[in-house]
């Protein structure tokens, strides 16, 4: 290693350098402090050896020159002198010196010395460079976990249906900032107002979401969709033996499922009137009783409802509690039906079109201009969900690039409007016309099944009722995955 040797007897200086470069070290000579102050600058010097009785800067003034120099220089100073002066040694120990020798030099414990620098240079040099290395690591690692992160995060949003969020408009953009303003205070219950098809279910998982930190259970639920008689049983358990048909053991109900997370209660007014009182206490209290229960349950769970009708006029027609309607409303989000929102309208046709596009393996890049106006105009009676589906239909019956107003014909307004109000019919048997290209019944046939299954939440036996075919009929029809 270079050592950096200071000292005016050169008889001395001339044979420490020569023990040291006997040692294999090299060895720069300087006579005082002043000539090597600017070697040391041009130089890297892990010792210094110095004398500390000099003529014109001493050993500890070069000390406190060095150190003020550079005082993070990986630069050991060990300095020597005479017995008589170990005072100024101990000063040169608090100054910074690692240590110091006493004249005459003992070369076996200079030796011993330079080996224990020369070790100590070697290993914080081996120490920092394992330190860059590792913090390298690190860094790669690090952007790679957040690269997995984001697709985690993007997995989470599609499994919840939430990964085609889009804000097209400054309507949308005040929803989006008040669901998340909701979402980081799950002591206020939400009432999302909206009529159907505009978004309520996704604007609820935004609110217990976030930015998909969150990992507690969403339980929804559709408040139309259960038989009254078994409401109960459904929201607050039961315990074995309270009514007939009840399990042995008891069972839990959404309200424990949902136990530090989030309870969405979809068409709210649809609740029975008489378990609007035990909904309100879950609310207020944070506890209820199983059906046939003796046991006070404690629940940790965030209540957000959603309706498509006016609950204030539910409440003057007593079919729903003024209590619970004011608890509910403290957090109110109301989203405007698409047909108030015309702004959004083609940038979420071109969204729907983009995603369709990809999942069907088509071209679809654009909307014509003809087409374009048609979309704006129209009144849209199921919202975004008709738009979406009118989007899926174009892209799955027709291979282009850009949508036209004949692929809207496809569709005729009757039967967009069926869609909307929800008839059984999906099309008018006596008025519909067919593509000129081979028409694929099997395709088709296939996707309805599954667009069933989907209506109900994966109630199979509920589609199966709907399509007017039976369970078995259906699940030939899901299996099928022939194109």
């Amino acid at each position: 290693m270079n050592i950096l040797l200071v000292d005016d007897d050169q008889d001395s200086r001339g044979h420490i350098a020569s023990f040291l470069n006997d040692l294999g070290h090299t060895v720069y000579e300087c006579g005082d402090g002043v000539e090597a102050l600017p070697v040391f600058q041009q130089n890297c010097f892990p010792m210094v050896l110095s004398d500390i009785k000099m003529p014109k800067m001493s050993g500890l003034e070069l000390l406190k020159k060095i150190k003020a120099i550079n005082p993070k220089a990986d630069t050991s100073l060990v300095l020597f002198t005479g017995h008589g002066d170990m005072e100024s040694a101990i000063d040169a120990l608090r100054f910074g010196a690692r240590d110091y020798l006493l004249k005459p030099i003992n070369v076996e414990e200079l030796a011993i010395i330079t080996e224990r620098i020369e070790q100590y240079y070697l290993l914080r040099h081996e120490n920092e460079r394992l330190t860059e290395h590792f913090e390298e690591e690190v860094k790669a690692a690090t952007f790679e976990t957040r690269v997995e992160i984001a697709q985690l995060r993007k997995l989470v949003a599609q499994s919840v249906g939430m990964e085609h969020i889009g804000i097209y408009s400054k309507t949308m953009e005040d929803i989006i900032r008040q669901a998340k303003k909701y979402h980081t205070n799950r002591t206020i219950s939400v009432l999302i107002q909206g009529e159907t098809g505009t978004g309520k279910e996704i604007i609820a998982k935004l609110i217990h979401f976030g930015e998909f930190e969150k990992t507690a259970p969403f339980v929804d639920i559709n408040c139309a969709a259960i038989t009254p008689s078994l409401f109960e049983s459904e929201m607050f358990g039961h315990e074995g033996g309270s009514f007939t048909g009840s399990l042995r053991g008891g069972k839990p109900g959404i309200i424990e499922m949902a136990h530090g997370g989030t309870l969405f209660l979809d068409e709210i007014s649809e609740l029975p009137f008489e378990l609007q009182g035990k909904l309100l206490r879950v609310i207020q209290e944070k506890e209820f009783y199983r059906v046939g229960g003796t046991r006070k349950i404690k629940t940790d769970v965030r209540i957000i409802c959603a309706t498509n009708t006016d609950l204030a006029t539910c409440v003057q027609k007593g079919k729903f509690r003024q209590d619970l309607y004011f608890r509910l409303k403290v957090g109110t989000i109301i989203i405007p039906p698409l047909r108030e929102r015309k702004d959004e309208i083609l940038a979420l046709a071109s969204h729907f079109m983009k995603m369709a596009s990809e999942q069907k393996k088509k071209q679809f890049s654009l909307i014509g201009k003809e087409a374009a106006q048609r979309l704006i105009t129209y009144h849209w009676p199921g919202n975004i969900r008709e738009l979406k589906n009118l989007i899926e239909w174009i892209t799955f019956m027709y291979d282009d690039t850009e949508i036209r107003t004949e692929h809207l014909n496809l569709l005729q307004t009757q039967f967009l409007e069926t869609i909307a109000d929800n008839h059984n019919n999906l099309l008018d048997v006596n008025n519909y016309s067919l593509p000129e290209a081979p028409f694929d019944l099997d395709k088709y046939m296939r996707s309805i099944a599954h667009k069933a299954v989907e209506k109900f939440k994966g109630n199979k036996t509920k589609a199966a009722q709907y399509l007017g075919i039976s369970r078995s009929s259906l699940a030939c029809r899901l299996r099928d995955t022939s194109d």
